[in-house]
């Protein structure tokens, strides 16, 4: 026994820590540094002024300008900008959101004729340009009286972002073993309560995923909000820079100041949510 004692006392050998082929930390050093440099470059451009940047285009601000960011942050069409990025990517989030997180259910637990042809045709929408259907959209939307309206934008980015929530979703609810579902069923609860109690809170780093997947592209999104929404009142964030930077043409610092502050919601949303995206990947890659 005190022999038994004495082994299970010791302390265990840790086994080395296998870092892997040096090469593949390069390279994902390489590709962070290329993919966040123009990102850095954009926000310390806003604390420069515009002869600073013309005299040393890859220079540190020397010294610190607050003042560009300050007289973005003043102008009200900034902030009119950004509550309609705001709407019309929370209202687009939310469209995606209920009618995926639905449509993946169905497709993953029914059984039902021509579930797989409908998935397929699902799929098959990530293979199809959104930039292709603009015009014969725009037309629709002027028929149907949709133009310089939210709704214009909502819908259509709603159902241009359903395949890849789809596709996101659908193999992570399938993931789940039956088993769990008679279980839930034999304690009383249905399948809508089997989704709403035990599927949803479970597939949450999914459902975070497809999120903020739907929230990035519609904050992101110019070429359908500049067909759509035509009055300078409705006008987004990525519609806001254009215009900003055609009526400032000269003032580079202040183009750099407004285009971060315009990309820092999402890249801060972004930035919350990144282990509850890796997780959603994780999971679909898995189901």
């Amino acid at each position: 026994m005190a022999a038994t004692a004495t082994l299970s006392s010791a302390p265990q050998a840790r086994r080395p820590v296998r870092w892997g082929n040096p090469v593949t930390y390069v390279l994902a050093l390489a590709v962070a540094a290329i993919s966040i440099a123009p990102v850095v470059y954009v926000i310390l451009g806003g604390f420069r002024t515009t002869g600073q940047i013309a005299a040393d285009p890859a220079g540190l601000p020397s010294p610190w300008v607050w003042s560009t960011y300050g007289n973005v942050i003043g102008q009200p069409v900034f902030w009119q900008d950004l509550f309609n990025s705001t709407v019309i990517a929370l209202g687009t989030t939310l469209g995606v959101m209920v009618l995926g997180v639905c449509a993946a259910f169905v497709l993953a637990r029914y059984q039902f004729r021509g579930r797989e042809g409908l998935y397929t045709y699902f799929t098959i929408g990530l293979l199809f340009p959104s930039a292709a259907a603009i015009l014969p959209l725009y037309l629709l939307l002027s028929d149907i009286h949709l133009t310089n309206n939210y709704l214009g934008v909502i819908i259509p980015q709603v159902a241009f972002q359903l395949p890849i929530t789809i596709v996101i979703l659908r193999p992570f609810f399938a993931a789940f073993p039956m088993e769990l579902e008679d279980a839930a069923s034999i304690d009383g609860t249905d399948r809508l309560g089997f989704f709403w109690r035990i599927l949803l809170p479970l597939s949450r780093p999914a459902i975070v995923t497809v999120a903020v997947l739907a929230f990035v592209a519609s904050w992101n999104a110019f070429l359908l909000p500049l067909l759509v929404l035509q009055s300078d009142t409705l006008q987004t964030v990525p519609m806001g820079v254009k215009n900003f930077s055609t009526e400032h043409n000269s003032d580079t610092a202040g183009i750099l100041a407004f285009t971060s502050l315009s990309m820092m919601p999402a890249l801060l949303f972004f930035s919350f949510a990144e282990r509850q995206i890796v997780g959603g990947l994780q999971g679909a890659v898995k189901g």
